[in-house]
């Protein structure tokens, strides 16, 4: 089903075999909630298109599932069925609660996991928590599939590494839950109601007795890709959560993140300010949970 997809995708960007090599290119894109991809088309953020491939019915992007031994979210999977779904609270409890947080009700009955990270925005909900929770993105091409690390999907603000009608995003794998670990997304926006964030973090750590064993931390907007903070994570790794360790990690954090800012947000002095109190906050609840 993946393959015939691509394959009519791929028809559908080139020419037809019997339409004269003079007109213009066929220009398609594949949708499934499509409430980033109609949106973009209608206010001219992308050129127009000719064709519109529907995956939302695709059955190896609609699974969520035990596979492996790890989570499995199909990346055309609405959200209101990822928040439904016990598996994701019990193994990625911040993809739940990022899920929760994209959009209204309406907007979660037909957006996707998929197309939040496909959209490739610096602050995307689900690209950060996936980021924190240390997911693996499955890619689909005429030839083969691949298994890709979360942060190798992005080049820059609203550009994805996925190959226009050659690649396809299938879905997310997540190592299950064990004993220690949880995780945690947190978000701070304007109070006007406008759904979009001024920084948003996630934490996953494993607790060992009262030390970090492990820890992976994402936030955003912190430059133009969703930011994995890899030297604050060294900075936690192996001490207490601590009055001392939080300093050292907000340090740390302030030193790797790039804030600017924008109108429609946030100044970066702002984002810089709330960012301690966020990574404070994400940290202690994981922590928690973890316990």
């Amino acid at each position: 089903m993946l393959a015939a997809c691509a394959r009519s995708f791929r028809r559908r960007a080139r020419h037809d075999d019997d339409v004269p090599d003079n007109c213009p290119a066929h220009v398609a894109r594949l949708v499934a909630g499509g409430s980033d991809l109609l949106l973009d088309l209608q206010q001219g953020r992308l050129e127009p298109v000719d064709t519109l491939v529907d995956v939302s019915t695709v059955p190896e992007m609609n699974l969520l599932e035990i596979r492996q031994e790890r989570l499995f979210i199909g990346a055309a999977i609405p959200l209101n069925r990822i928040i439904a779904n016990p598996l994701v609270r019990q193994n990625a409890e911040a993809v739940y609660e990022a899920c929760s947080l994209i959009g209204g009700p309406q907007v979660r009955n037909t957006a996707t996991l998929g197309g939040n990270v496909g959209h490739a925005l610096p602050a995307g909900d689900g690209s950060i928590a996936l980021l924190a929770v240390g997911a693996q993105a499955e890619v689909a091409s005429l030839t083969d599939r691949q298994y890709r690390p979360i942060e190798s999907l992005f080049l820059g603000p609203g550009r994805s590494a996925l190959e226009p009608g050659c690649e396809l995003l299938v879905g997310f794998f997540i190592d299950l839950s064990q004993p220690g670990q949880a995780s945690v997304h947190r978000r701070v926006m304007r109070p006007q109601g406008v759904a979009i964030a001024i920084l948003n973090m996630a934490v996953w750590l494993e607790r060992k007795g009262e030390r970090i064993q492990q820890v992976r931390l994402a936030i955003g907007p912190a430059g133009p890709t969703p930011l994995r903070a890899k030297n604050t994570e060294q900075v936690l790794q192996g001490q207490p959560l601590n009055r001392a360790s939080l300093a050292a990690a907000r340090e740390a954090l302030l030193a790797e993140a790039h804030f600017r800012t924008s109108p429609h947000r946030a100044t970066a002095e702002y984002r810089r300010q709330i960012a301690g109190v966020l990574l404070e906050e994400t940290l202690a609840t994981a922590w928690k949970r973890a316990e």
